[in-house]
């Protein structure tokens, strides 16, 4: 009796400890997201500049897909 009780308790501890998260793809860890603030200045760009922290007003889903092409 002991035995089935141990068991089941078992069974319960396994169906409700957290699950871990799903890593992320190496090509999808670069992708942060990016902010929007009413306060942060537009910056005006001449030439060729690398810019860290813009202030973006839109952006789209962040995923990876993979597709076969048979060549």
């Amino acid at each position: 009796m002991l035995l089935l009780i141990g068991l089941a308790l078992n069974i319960v501890a396994y169906l409700i400890m957290p699950r871990p998260k799903q890593a992320k793809p190496e090509a999808a860890k670069d992708m942060d997201d990016p902010t929007a603030d009413a306060g942060r200045p537009m910056p005006w760009l001449f030439g060729t500049v690398m810019i860290k922290g813009l202030n973006v007003l839109k952006f789209t889903d962040k995923n990876t897909r993979t597709y076969s092409v048979n060549a």
